[in-house]
């Protein structure tokens, strides 16, 4: 089992994880939503495509912009569509 925690709370728990680059991406039914906020940060990667990103929130503190998932990945990275990874803090454990 794959865990991601944040502050203490688990953001994310799952033994279905895509490993990119280093990276475990959770299929997003394994994350907490409501601990997860929208964010307007976008960035480009050559062979995933545009990625997206949320903060995190556990008891009033933010982590921004801590996960990110590629809404419409290109076919290379087909695999990661409707999943999400972590970063910045984020401790993944397996």
């Amino acid at each position: 089992m794959v865990t991601a925690k944040w502050n203490g709370a688990t953001v994310a728990q799952s033994d279905d994880t895509v490993v990119v680059e280093g990276n475990h991406y959770f299929p997003r039914d394994a994350v907490k939503a409501d601990m997860l906020m929208d964010s307007d940060k976008a960035s480009f990667c050559p062979w995933k495509g545009t990625a997206s990103y949320h903060s995190i929130e556990v008891d009033g503190e933010t982590n921004a912009d801590a996960a990110w998932y590629y809404p419409e990945p290109k076919d290379a990275a087909a695999e990661i569509k409707d999943r999400i990874a972590f970063w910045n803090g984020v401790e993944i454990s397996t």
